[in-house]
């Protein structure tokens, strides 16, 4: 039996709400995601797992400052420290574009001291845990620096190299499988994309049609127990009803406010015995994102609207963004200052967005332009609402109008 914890998409360096947080000098984001990752760390340590698998993504960027690599080495090395052996696989977000350059978690994989399991190339590792071995498949971000093509020479487009990086990318995850012992626990980890998987937030301005995409049915394959993966945000087993859980454990904390409706967390996963897996999604109590959607009525007070929306949200040490929309036949009254003030309680106010309804022009189809200038100025008119019950009138006012244009007109000549 084979006690882990599964974990993916740490981030650090997301720094797009927040403020420097002035007892350490640090962004308040930056703790935020910190604290996140110690919870899980503390968590593994209590309840004294084998194993730590992280499917990738510990950075914003292949390039952390040197602040975030210290946050990130001082969390794992309490996993070293607790005896916890940590599987590491390279995620996008930690791969250089540049070939030859050095992934973001290169380093653990140099340090002078065991227990520390970095996959930036795909391949299998046997690993002994205090509970007996386990068989580990990592597989990092695909791209065609990592995955060796059959034909390197044949894509040639985007689309055709990528579907070349998938259908390797699955050939190499089957060999790997085909020479596993059937008798010990196995797990593939991956940084991938799963066609049936539900993107969310930030990750939905990814590229869907660039990425190497794999079928369930490619990586739910024997001997493997579980397939703890990372890249998308959101919890999600992509294998409810089979015995070989596919399973994206999420991000840790929020990205930004595509993801304000989803709990963050990580997995607590036990193999009891071949193919009978437990997961268990374990909650972190993350900071929330409020969006405050406002749709202003010209009857009430615009400030006190917005203000009564806020008031039945828990805005405190929340990071808040407001919207409020504005009919296009009213003023824009909004008192920002206000608003401002009370939302000091919050962690941060993202902004104070006001939308503009735009409106709709009827177009003049009625108009003809073999009409005299009475009928059109009438038809004209009397198609407008606000100035129906004065077509005539109006009419009559303009003709007049007309009538002196000329006659100055004729004076002048």
């Amino acid at each position: 039996m084979i006690r882990f914890i599964h974990t993916a998409d740490i981030h650090f360096g997301m720094e797009n709400y927040g403020r420097i947080d002035p007892k350490t000098g640090i962004h308040s984001r930056l703790l935020d995601f910190k604290k996140s990752l110690d919870t899980c760390i503390n968590y593994a340590i209590e309840h004294k797992v084998d194993l730590f698998v992280f499917s990738g993504d510990a950075y914003k960027t292949a390039h952390p400052s040197p602040t975030q690599q210290k946050l990130l080495m001082n969390s794992f090395m309490q996993l070293y420290k607790a005896n916890i052996p940590v599987v590491i696989t390279v995620g996008n977000h930690d791969n250089p574009l540049s070939y030859g350059k050095a992934n973001a978690l290169d380093i653990f994989a140099h340090l002078p001291v065991d227990g520390f399991y970095v996959f930036s190339k795909p391949g299998s590792q046997i690993i002994e845990t205090k509970s007996g071995p386990v068989q580990i498949v990592g597989i990092p971000w695909p791209n065609r620096h990592n995955i060796s093509l059959n034909n390197p020479q044949f894509a040639q487009s985007i689309p055709e190299l990528t579907k070349q990086i998938s259908d390797s990318l699955a050939a190499i995850i089957t060999n790997f499988a085909e020479k596993l012992d059937q008798t010990i626990p196995a797990i593939l980890v991956g940084h991938l994309t799963v066609s049936s998987g539900v993107f969310s937030g930030s990750e939905k301005r990814a590229v869907y049609g660039q990425d190497p995409i794999l079928l369930p049915s490619q990586l739910a394959i024997k001997p493997f127990d579980y397939v703890a993966l990372g890249h998308l945000h959101r919890f999600q087993n992509l294998n409810k009803k089979g015995d070989i859980p596919i399973v994206y454990s999420g991000s840790i904390d929020r990205v930004d406010f595509g993801e304000r409706k989803e709990d963050k967390g990580f997995c607590d996963v036990t193999i009891k015995k071949k193919y009978a897996t437990d997961l268990q999604f374990i909650k972190l109590n993350t900071r929330p994102f409020i969006q405050v959607d406002v749709i202003l009525v010209d009857t009430l007070d615009q400030t006190e609207q917005i203000l009564t929306k806020l008031k039945e949200k828990p805005i405190k040490d929340a990071i808040v963004k407001i919207t409020y929309t504005v009919a296009a036949h009213m003023t824009d009254s909004v008192d920002i200052k206000k608003i401002q003030k009370f939302c000091q309680q919050a962690m941060y106010l993202v902004g104070i967005i006001p939308i503009r309804s735009i409106q709709t022009r009827t177009h003049r189809n009625i108009l003809k332009h073999e009409m005299n200038l009475e009928t059109l100025l009438n038809t004209y008119f009397t198609s407008q609402e606000k100035l129906q019950k004065r077509s005539k009138q109006l009419t009559e006012k303009a003709l007049r109008l007309d009538e002196l244009k000329e006659v100055k007109e004729d004076q002048e000549e």
